[in-house]
């Protein structure tokens, strides 16, 4: 199988990709797996990922058979991006290999692992929310400053906006 090996590290001056290469390297060895290159997003934002792009273009054109990443949070930064990827890639035959989840795309139980986890995380998300909200209903009643502070440490004030019907 043609994989692409794919590294993903938020701050470049303060970790290396080569903690995601090496290991990932040895697991595609060992594997049998022919790796045709590694791709690294050393700098990268929400909505820019160029060597990201590259490696999704090269798995839709076929030019590859799967990419292989060191965890699925490297891959994907949020749960509905992943989720909606993952149902590509099984949809359309892509594999898809996760060093630290042991996941495996191209066969049945792979794929209905990653659905799992992908129902945990949604769950997990929900559950973070709850109590978000609660904490700040919590913190409302008695009567505590809502909201981000500036630079005094002091709360900003919010000017609310009333809506005419």
């Amino acid at each position: 199988m043609k994989v692409a090996i794919y590294a993903r590290v938020s701050k470049a001056l303060e970790q290396h990709p080569e903690t995601q290469l090496m290991p990932l390297r040895e697991w595609m060895k060992r594997l049998g797996h022919e790796v045709v290159g590694e791709y690294i997003d050393e700098i990268s934002s929400r909505d820019t990922r160029p060597q990201k792009e590259v490696v999704l273009k090269m798995l839709r054109r076929k030019e590859i058979d799967a990419v292989a990443v060191a965890a699925m949070d490297r891959w994907g930064r949020t749960n509905s991006e992943l989720a909606l990827e993952l149902e590509e890639f099984a949809r359309d035959g892509i594999g898809f290999l996760s060093f630290k989840e042991a996941l495996d795309l191209t066969s049945a139980a792979g794929r209905m692992f990653a659905n799992m986890l992908a129902v945990f995380a949604s769950f997990e998300r929900d559950r973070l929310r709850e109590r978000t909200l609660l904490g700040i209903a919590r913190a409302r009643s008695l009567g505590k400053p809502i909201g981000k502070r500036g630079p005094d440490k002091k709360p900003r004030k919010r000017k609310i906006k009333k809506r005419g019907l």
